[in-house]
């Protein structure tokens, strides 16, 4: 009996020193594909490297294991298999056949990430802080005095939130300008812009624009979701153009605003056309509304594109997912008319029958932007004031896992892209 138990004890003890990887599947398989890319970035936090492996079954992770990984795995309820090396080897081995659309892609740091919005509380939510903050994944708030204090080159990923940087206070002057939250917003706005030196807040945000986009062109990771994607580049094309009205900065805007903006200068659109109504909720008409969509929430959904994960490893990373068609959601910008996107820029999600893009990446010098329309991947019309989304009922969300993408990015070890 002694022999049998020390029999088994020695056979398992053999079994685990061969099952020496951890696989965290993120096909349809996973419980909560949210959570898992939060202990991707603890496990890269231990100073341990993964295998993202691209295209194989859903973009699973994967990393030598231990018991502390095993024990946070149980303990965040992530799905996943203790696997030995000669079966990982096996994995890896599959993916790098030539006629296999998979890859590897080593994941070797945690980004340091942070977010651009303002300190006090608005009485909406940001996708981006919701999943970050389920996922258990660590990030800075930082706003106008830290990008004008040139504190962004120590993170890696910058999130715009949910922004005007137009100077327009986000368009709502019509329904809620004697809202106390749309007041204090402005005063706040306005002190800010006095206290870096300039007389109006579309100032302040074009060189906090322009500071973004220095951070972008020395290598930095630049993510944006509704209002913050338009009125980025609305902001880029007016430099030195009066756009705003009286109600917004004391004077009138220039009637002759539309024909002095410089497209060459916005990083994904290109000849579109100002709204110039204070009173309309609309910056410009780069956003295909709701009735221009054609579409109500039953029939609302984009697809997403398939890349070729050996010769397009980014938008590969970016497009990861459990399916390809994903149940689309509005917000004030939700999504982007195609034909006023740049040729250069990938679309990596679309309407095919709206004419619209959803999901688009482009570079700028040394580092990478990429615009997701919508506010709330779980919301389909969420409303300034109702409640955010609890993301306990969501932990298999394909619309924020693209969100989660973003984040693990800048992690991965460079490759040169072919294309």
């Amino acid at each position: 009996m002694k022999k049998l138990s020390l029999l088994i004890m020695v056979l398992v003890l053999s079994w685990h020193a061969q099952a020496s990887r951890i696989l965290i599947p993120m096909d349809k398989n996973q419980k909560n594909h949210l959570k898992a890319y939060g202990v991707a970035y603890w496990v890269l936090k231990q100073n341990v490297e993964i295998d993202w492996l691209l295209n194989y079954k859903g973009g699973s992770f994967m990393f030598k294991s231990n018991q502390a990984f095993v024990n946070e795995l149980v303990i965040r309820g992530v799905s996943y298999q203790v696997i030995s090396n000669a079966t990982a080897n096996g994995i890896l081995s599959s993916i790098a056949r030539p006629d296999s659309n998979m890859d590897a892609m080593r994941l070797d740091k945690p980004p340091k990430i942070a977010v651009y919005s303002p300190k006090s509380k608005q009485p909406w939510d940001d996708a981006v802080t919701l999943v970050l903050t389920y996922a258990e994944i660590p990030y800075d708030v930082v706003f106008d005095d830290e990008v004008m204090n040139n504190k962004l080159p120590k993170y890696d990923w910058l999130h715009l939130h949910h922004e005007d940087f137009t100077g327009q206070y986000g368009k709502f002057y019509s329904a809620y300008r004697n809202r106390p939250w749309y007041i204090k917003q402005q005063r706040e706005f306005e002190a800010m812009a006095r206290k870096h030196g300039f007389k109006k807040v579309s100032k302040l945000k074009l060189e906090v624009v322009k500071k973004i986009r220095a951070f972008c062109a020395s290598g930095g990771f630049l993510f944006a979701m509704c209002s913050a994607t338009d009125t980025y580049d609305i902001a880029l094309a007016a430099e030195g153009v009066d756009i705003c009205e009286r109600m917004f900065d004391g004077d009138p805007a220039d009637p002759n605003a539309q024909r002095k903006l410089n497209f060459k200068n916005t990083f994904a659109f290109q000849n579109f056309r100002l709204k110039r109504s204070p009173f309309e909720y609309e910056f410009s008409n780069i956003d295909n509304q709701q009735f221009e969509r054609g579409l109500r929430e039953k029939n609302d959904f984009f697809t997403l594109f398939k890349f070729s994960a050996k010769w397009d490893p980014i938008p590969t990373m970016l497009t990861q997912c459990h399916t390809q068609v994903i149940k689309g959601f509005m917000g004030q910008t939700t999504a982007f008319k195609k034909r006023l996107v740049k040729p250069d820029v990938i679309i990596m999600g679309e309407t095919k029958q709206a004419k619209e893009a959803r999901y688009i990446h482009g570079t700028y010098g040394k580092g990478t932007w990429t615009f997701y329309g919508g506010h709330d991947p779980e919301d389909y019309q969420h409303f300034v004031g109702e409640e955010p989304t609890d993301l306990n009922l969501h932990p298999n969300s394909p619309g924020y896992r693209l969100i989660l993408n973003n984040i693990l990015f800048p992690a991965a070890r460079k490759k040169k892209q072919k294309t």
